[in-house]
């Protein structure tokens, strides 16, 4: 995948797009394969979510896991990827073979929606670069390489993007930082539709959209719509923009403060009983992560922490986390989350016990159902 490392590979990138001045924070690398990207950008403080599908002849992911870098079974087919809208500054695709112009550029409408306004789109590999002689190796011909490519093109077009740099195998995107030029040229593009009445933070057993997620609105051609983020690591304790615009109900920033202040102090209790700081933790899941307070108060700890939002709960907080900095995804804790067995070395769990009271949680096995009824 990397014939020169990772290391050397995200060199290039860097080369091209900064990635250490603290504007790129969480990456989505899709078809991570044992998330070599992923690993190598945690030195440089970038969070990669990165996700393969569950493999026939290798357990990819696990292996991520066991590595100690966070990672997911996901694929990209008709639902929508659980993760907020705005979420990440960066996403990847290095020989992912996810079919990106098919179905009317819809997966990659479903990478635009997770991709912050701004936010960069690496593709590495075929088709790019198609025009120099090695193309033999791929076996593929030229002719199928470069309608590939043409069409990604013309989809990226379609979103408005805009195309920053191809060099060797590399081609990045730069999405644009709000929607007022590209409402404009709608015509002359002949751009998706903008879905005006969709939920885009709605993700949860969501099938995909094939018109454009729209941004906060805004009519200064200037403004990061959505409001600007922090520079890494201010950010993590920064008032993200969706608190400070009021667009989550009842949630303020004087209820940041007091939730940082509440996990600062308990994870200081934590350490005395569970060795957190020693190392012998790394993968750590928190089933209930509300604004992220338990992920910032470890962030000074070398764990990595999967922040869950239940995806029933009554605030939908986990857009905030990704603005701090963090990465986490939804999931219905009535069902298996996605992953392999023995692939967390912690799990914690603050209030999340009264959200399914009333419910069943159901483990489904080959023949035979299990239910427990929690009281």
């Amino acid at each position: 995948m990397f014939p020169r490392g990772a290391d050397a590979y995200i060199d290039d990138i860097n080369a091209l797009i900064p990635l250490t001045k603290g504007d790129i924070r969480t990456a989505i690398d899709t078809g991570c394969g044992v998330a070599s990207w992923g690993a190598y950008l945690l030195k440089r403080d970038i969070m990669t979510m990165s996700f393969a599908p569950r493999d026939t002849h290798a357990a990819q992911v696990q292996f991520a896991l066991e590595r100690g870098v966070p990672a997911m079974i996901g694929v990209m087919a008709s639902k929508r990827l659980p993760y907020p809208a705005r979420a990440f500054d960066m996403a990847h695709c290095s020989r992912c073979l996810i079919p990106w112009m098919n179905y009317d550029g819809m997966y990659l409408i479903e990478v635009d929606r997770v991709l912050r306004p701004g936010g960069y789109w690496i593709l590495s590999g075929p088709p790019i670069n198609w025009k120099k002689k090695y193309w033999r190796g791929w076996e593929r011909t030229q002719e199928d390489l470069k309608q590939e490519q043409d069409s990604i093109e013309s989809v990226a077009k379609r979103l408005c993007w805009k195309k920053v740099i191809e060099k060797n195998d590399l081609a990045i995107w730069q999405k644009p930082i709000n929607h007022v030029e590209c409402i404009k040229s709608r015509k002359v593009y002949k751009t998706p539709h903008i879905c005006k009445s969709d939920n885009p933070d709605m993700a949860w057993e969501r099938d995909m959209e094939s018109g454009i997620t729209p941004l906060p609105e805004t009519s200064d051609p200037n403004d990061v719509a959505g409001g600007a983020l922090e520079k890494w690591p201010e950010r993590a304790f920064a008032v993200p923009p969706r608190i400070s615009s009021g667009s989550i109900p009842g949630i303020t920033a004087e209820k940041l403060r007091e939730d940082n202040q509440l996990w600062k102090e308990r994870v200081e209790h934590y350490k005395r009983i569970v060795p957190i700081s020693k190392g012998r933790y790394r993968n750590v899941m928190d089933v209930n992560a509300y604004l992220g307070g338990f992920a910032a108060a470890l962030s000074k700890y070398p764990v990595r922490v999967m922040n869950t939002v239940p995806a029933n709960s009554n605030q939908d907080t986990l857009g905030v986390i990704y603005e701090r900095g963090f990465i986490g995804t939804y999931q219905d804790w009535c069902e298996a989350f996605p992953t392999y067995p023995r692939t967390y070395d912690l799990s914690h769990a603050g209030g999340v016990f009264s959200i399914y009271q009333d419910r069943w949680i159901g483990f489904l096995g080959r023949k035979e159902r299990l239910c427990l009824r929690i009281q």
